[in-house]
């Protein structure tokens, strides 16, 4: 099953949950992505995304509520999504199912 999709997503962090959506579309290589991260504070683009069989790598960078760059893992089996972001601050965990 591709990893790509939309997810709904549960992001733990210092500030509290924080909910959104993160969508992953790969490319026509099958070996890199495209997404975004989307809640309350707006979107962020993925940058650096790479597909390794159901294993995603990326980052993302911060402007609000402070500019950091964020590394992110996260593993897809099935409709699920689990992973961590890490920040300066120190990794917060991120789960979800995918909804489209």
């Amino acid at each position: 099953m591709s990893v790509g999709g939309t997810y709904e997503v549960t992001t733990k962090t210092p500030m509290g949950d924080q909910k959104g959506t993160f969508s992953v579309v790969p490319g026509d290589d099958g070996k890199t992505f495209a997404g975004k991260f989307t809640g309350p504070m707006g979107s962020i683009d993925v940058e650096d995304g790479v597909i390794d069989g159901n294993e995603l790598t990326f980052k993302v960078s911060m402007t609000a509520p402070m500019p950091m760059t964020i590394d992110g893992k996260a593993t897809v089996v099935g409709d699920a999504i689990a992973g961590e972001m890490t920040t300066a601050f120190g990794a917060m965990t991120m789960t979800g199912t995918r909804v489209g």
